[in-house]
Parts: C-alpha cells; structure tokens; sequence
C-alpha cells in the first residue's frame, strides 16, 4: 500500500509546528502552489520566515476538493519539476500550514484575516476574477457578487468583499491593515487589485474607502511558470516515483520569474534571498511577459488547434506555427514594449520557445485556448490598441483573431473535434452563417464582443483588416496563412 505523503523522505526539515501565519492567500491553485508557495518553502528552508506560513482560503463551492486534499496530509503537497530531459524533479513542499472553505467557515475566514499577525494578503483568483471592465477598466458595481458584498459587509460572498471586511474590522480594533498582494497574469495587478478594493469598500462605506485608498499597499508583480493541469496519470506516476500517495500534487516546468514591487505596508519576507525581483517599477517586465510570453500561448492554442493539435510543444515545435508567432512578436509586440533592463529580448524570445517545446511538461493547448476570453484583451488586444494609435502593423493581431473566431466553431480543417472552452460559439457560428449568406457587416459579429473587444470593431483599419484575414485563412487554410503572414 503507498505510503502517506507526510512519512516521504522529502518532507520538509524546518519545524512546521514552528510555522506562523503571515499570509492569507486567497485561491490555492496549482499555479500558485508551483510558485509562491514555493518560494516560501525555499525560505524556511534557509530556516527564515517562519512567521510567513501561508493560511489558503477558498471562496467557491468546488475549492472544498483542494480543502479535502490538503487536510488529509498535514496541508503538504508535491511539487514536480519535469525538465526538457525526461528528468523529473520531486519535492514536496511545506510553506502552507492551513487551510479555510470560505462558504463553510465564514468567521474562521474572517478571525484570520483580521488576526495582528497576517501581513499580507495575497491572491490567485484568474484574470477574470477581478470583476473589472477591460474596456473602462472600471469595477463592476452592478455584479451580483458585488451588490451583494456591498448590502450584506459582514456576510461577504467573494474575495474583496473579505478584504474590505477584514480591514473594516481591522480598522475598528486599531489593527495595522496587511498588504493585498495579487500574484495574478494581469497587467497592473495591484492596480487593479486597488481598484477592486477601494470600489467595493465605496459602495458600502465611502469612509473606510478612503482609508483603505491612504493606508493599505498594492504593489504590482509579474509572475511566471507553466503550470498544466495535474492529471489522473500524473497523480499514479508521482504516487509511484515519491512511494507515496499525494491527494492533488504539482506539476511544473523548471523556469520560474517574480518580479515584485517593494510596495509593503505591514514589512514583507525577504524574498530577494530566493530569486524574486524586487524592483521600484514593476510595468516593464510585466508588458514583456503579457505581451511575448502570453501573447505566444494564444497563437499555439487558437492556430494548433485548427491543425488539430493537442500540446503546446507540438505547436511550438511547428515550423510555420513557430515562424508566424516570432514575426508577431518582433513587428507588432516588440515596438510596442517599454525599455526592461537586464533583459535581451532576442535572448528572451529564445527562451520562450526552449520552455514551449518542453515535451515533458505537456501542457495543452485547450487549457491555453481556456483563458482567451478573458486573456487576449491583456495578451494582445492591448498591443492592437497601441499598434493603432502609433500607426503600426496590426494584421498579425487581426489573423489571430480570425483563428480564434474559427477556432471556436468546434471544428479543425481536417474535420476533427475542437474541445470548446469558452462561451464565443454563438458569435463564431454567427459570423460563419454571415459569410455563408455574403454578409460582410454580419461577419464582424465575433469581434463585436464588446466585452472581450472592447470597440475595436468600430475601427475601419482593425476592421477591415480582420475581414481581410479572415477571407484569406478561409481561402488558404491555416498552414498557407501562416506562411504567408511570416514572410511579410
């Protein structure tokens, strides 16, 4: 019978009974598991930041799996590094010491949050979760979970209304606020972090807002490291390497990145001891990542997908897939992008393609084609904008968008099946019914998503070239566009 996780050889050697809770993190994924968790754990290590152990909170009904799994073995897990070589790199990680299921433990929620001791509070709630308007970059105050946070404060449903609550409380106790420190893919996370709080705090006590706006701290941060989704093969092989039984381990590729700003206003772990970046601005490096990094995963996820591919490093490996996705990025990412210094681009690109042809991590292009709703107006769309107002090529951008747009049709051009994983399909068979019927004006109902496009639809350069591109990849097919669109 496999043994517990806890009696693993690996189990950490720091005291964890010595473990204090200096941060709440609120929604413990894998991604952040392979990260920031991780980072910690290298520092206790070191037999430093004892009094940083991390309290997960989770906010929504299915995170109860991850409450399950980790109050089974002592709030351990195992994190797996697979490298471009077939090695595979165990370790299992402690930084995490407790654990609360929101929807059941409201008042546990809120004890640690308002206790002296947490300093920060740090999230991973996706790119969507922030309840802001891409195109207004406004909060939704009409949000169900917002009106609902803003009428009932001391019963709150999603992660700022327990932030505007904890420091609601806090206030009233005379208690030093903590940090709220996103770890999110976003640009200006902690700006947008700010705006989420200030706002809801608005909504209900216009005051605690404005404290909340003069006291508490949002630093900005970039993040980065490919995380796929464990699968029920990965749980029974890492099961079968570590000789013991981990309920929802980790799987990650070896390249890690925080860029972080020095913006704290309850002190911080010394994180620089451990690789992360700690820099006055964080604006530049997050562009870069949004921008080179992020951007390529949607150009492997939406023209892979049409090829009927299923992996990122398939995609990645693709002579014409990899070709079109660096003229992207040197014509139209690259001139739109602020000076990084330390950082060679070319070298950068480089690396991003060593890292996506990682055959070992596996990553698939589904879950990269997951995150496009709420993804390209961050990856790329922000690029189109700016390629726009400085007079600069967006037909690139535009024949990502008419991938995309058939993409979602559910259908590859050899008549396979596309995994659908987001809601656009309407808008794609739409605009497919229109060109069927010579529609031109109806072809433009996919980018007329205001919420995903904003109004870039109303733009005769953007629009007129999506129609182009659109007419071409039907005509020519993926592999002929992509030739085509790399040569120039």
């Amino acid at each position: 019978m496999t043994a517990s996780l806890t009696t693993s050889p690996l189990v950490p050697s720091y005291d964890r009974s010595a473990l204090r809770t200096g941060i709440v993190h609120l929604g413990v994924g894998s991604f952040h598991r392979a990260h920031q968790a991780m980072y910690l754990d290298r520092l206790m290590r070191q037999g430093l930041a004892l009094d940083w152990a991390e309290c997960g909170v989770g906010l929504l009904p299915q995170d109860a799996a991850m409450r399950d799994a980790l109050s089974g073995q002592d709030h351990l897990y195992s994190l797996t590094l697979k490298h471009p070589d077939g090695r595979r790199e165990h370790s299992i990680i402690g930084s995490i010491h407790d654990y609360r299921f929101a929807p059941e433990e409201r008042a546990g929620v809120l004890e640690i949050l308002t206790a002296p001791s947490t300093r920060i509070v740090s999230l991973t709630v996706t790119e969507g979760g922030y309840n802001i308007d891409d195109a207004t970059g406004a909060y939704r105050t009409d949000d169900p979970g917002a009106v609902h946070d803003a009428q009932h404060p001391s019963e709150p449903e999603t992660a700022f209304g327990y932030i505007v609550e904890a420091l609601r409380l806090r206030r009233e106790a005379g208690t030093a606020p903590f940090t709220v420190m996103s770890c999110d893919n976003l640009p200006g996370n902690g700006r947008a972090a700010r705006t989420a709080v200030v706002t809801q705090a608005r909504m209900s006590d216009p005051e605690l807002a404005e404290w909340i706006a003069a006291q508490v701290a949002f630093p900005n941060s970039m993040v980065d490291r490919i995380t796929p989704r464990t699968t029920p093969e990965e749980v029974e092989q890492i099961a079968a390497e570590l000789g013991a039984r981990d309920a929802w381990p980790v799987v990650a590729e070896p390249f890690t990145q925080w860029v972080l700003e020095d913006t704290f206003c309850a002190g911080r772990p010394p994180l620089e001891e451990v690789g992360v970046q700690l820099v006055e601005d964080v604006v530049p490096y997050e562009l870069m990542k949004l921008r080179l990094l992020n951007a390529s995963h949607q150009w492997l996820g939406h023209w892979g997908r049409l090829l009927g591919m299923t992996y990122a490093h398939e995609a990645a490996a693709d002579p014409d897939i990899a070709a079109v996705t660096r003229a992207f990025l040197a014509r139209e990412a690259r001139p739109c992008l602020l000076p990084v210094a330390g950082i060679d681009l070319d070298e950068y690109t480089d690396t991003l393609f060593e890292r996506f042809t990682n055959t070992a991590v596996a990553d698939t292009l589904s879950r990269l084609a997951f995150f496009a709703p709420s993804g390209m107006p961050k990856f790329v769309l922000g690029t189109v904008w700016d390629n726009l107002a400085r007079a600069g090529s967006v037909r690139l951008a535009a024949a990502l968008c008419a991938a995309w747009s058939l993409g979602v049709l559910g259908v590859d051009e050899a008549g396979g099946v596309i995994e659908q994983v987001d809601d656009l399909r309407p808008l794609a068979e739409a605009q497919e019914a229109a060109a069927q019927q010579g529609d031109a004006d109806g072809e433009l109902a996919f980018i007329r998503n205001a919420t995903v496009f904003g109004d870039l639809a109303e733009d005769e350069r953007f629009r007129s070239t999506y129609l182009e591109e659109l007419r071409l990849l039907r005509e020519q097919g993926a592999r002929r566009r992509m030739r085509a669109l790399a040569e120039g």
